[in-house]
């Protein structure tokens, strides 16, 4: 990740600074991964029980090994949530791969099991000329901060976006109190 995406390291600990302020003692992350941002926002909250999903059972195997205790689950972005209710959904480095669409039904589905999401990943760049993290239109599909904040909003979050770079941002979006 480090060689692929100009900022991970900020990227991460921008996501983890973000849920600084919430006390969650469940967390849902969409695309586990390995486990890097689970352990970083462990490390804020390390009482919380952690619920992961990825695609790729090679990336939870090693997950598994960093996180024991984790609930891991081999699903897709698409596929049905797990039952929450969830303090916090986080994701980092995935949501990309969903087009507009997708990206806009999963925020729906991601409302419906919490309050809270914080989202970090590739964005498209106010300027083209900005954009460093290499793109290939087919499994990377990232959408622009404007969007994202659109359809963060259409599912009745109230949301902003901390640009890490031209092309990273992170979204901390929570729902109004019901």
């Amino acid at each position: 990740m480090l060689e692929e995406v100009p900022g991970y390291e900020e990227l991460e600990a921008v996501v983890a600074q973000a849920t600084a302020a919430l006390a969650p003692s469940t967390v849902l992350e969409l695309g586990t991964g390995t486990g890097e941002t689970a352990l970083r926002v462990l490390a804020q909250h390390p009482g919380a029980r952690w619920t992961g999903i990825d695609a790729s059972e090679p990336m939870l195997a090693r997950a598994r090994e960093r996180l024991p205790q984790a609930d891991l689950r081999t699903a897709r972005l698409e596929d049905p949530l797990p039952s929450g209710p969830f303090d916090l959904v986080v994701s980092v480095l995935a949501v990309h791969h969903l087009a507009g669409e997708a990206k806009r039904d999963l925020f729906t589905r991601i409302a419906q099991v919490s309050d809270n999401f914080v989202l970090g990943d590739v964005v498209v760049p106010k300027n083209p000329e900005d954009a460093v993290i290499e793109i290939d239109g087919v499994y990377d599909v990232p959408s622009s901060v404007a969007d994202q904040l659109e359809w963060l909003r259409a599912a009745g979050f109230d949301a902003n976006a901390t640009e890490v770079r031209p092309d990273l941002a992170v979204f901390i979006a929570r729902r109004p109190p019901r």
